[in-house]
């Protein structure tokens, strides 16, 4: 599939797809921590008996 690129475009390549998994795996573990972080003081019973509320 590369092989009719030159070298220096499949190093081209490579780089921009390596910085692309690195954005989108920091992007992905930032909005994962907001979502620990962000839930009622991280108390399971609380947070527990609200989400039975509101069903």
């Amino acid at each position: 599939m590369f092989d009719s690129l030159s070298e220096e475009m499949q190093l081209i390549l490579m780089i921009i797809g390596i910085a692309v998994l690195f954005v989108a795996v920091s992007w992905n573990t930032k909005r994962n921590k907001n979502k620990l972080y962000h839930r009622g003081k991280r108390n399971f019973k609380n947070n527990y008996l609200a989400k039975k509320k509101k069903k």
